[in-house]
């Protein structure tokens, strides 16, 4: 079985944040979703448990961060491409979220961001494939 990654984050309305996401074109998985948390699926693999604060306290005794003034973690999905990085982002703008920051354009790598409605940041970008070395057996 393929390792799947599950990140947790805690959002304040969990139907606004669902609908949010769903603008955005993803799906959530009914079989892990109740009134308290929802499986965003990002990619087969991918995917994030958006759990009411409630919920989130039952994993964790630390206080929940407020990620509209404070960085908890910088969550980095890859794109086929340029076109889809600025689709993705100006969907999500539109939808509700806000841009920290302009595009970065380093040639081989195109990079944009959006801060969803909880101010969770969500970095999009491309990468050149044929940039990419392959790595030397070890």
């Amino acid at each position: 079985m393929a390792t799947k990654i599950f990140v947790n984050l805690p959002v304040a309305d969990l139907p606004r944040s669902m609908r949010f996401f769903e603008s955005l074109g993803y799906t959530f998985n009914t079989q892990f979703s109740d009134d308290t948390a929802a499986c965003l699926v990002i990619a087969d693999d991918i995917h994030a448990m958006l759990l009411t604060h409630e919920k989130y306290r039952q994993f964790t005794d630390k206080a929940i961060a407020d990620t509209r003034t404070t960085s908890a973690v910088l969550i980095a999905l890859s794109s086929d491409s340029r076109d889809a990085v600025d689709r993705l982002v100006d969907t999500a703008v539109k939808a509700g979220a806000s841009e920290p920051r302009k595009p970065h354009d380093y040639g081989f790598m195109y990079h944009r961001a959006f801060d969803d409605l909880d101010g969770h940041t969500w970095e999009v970008f491309w990468m050149d494939p044929a940039h990419v070395q392959p790595q030397a057996a070890a």
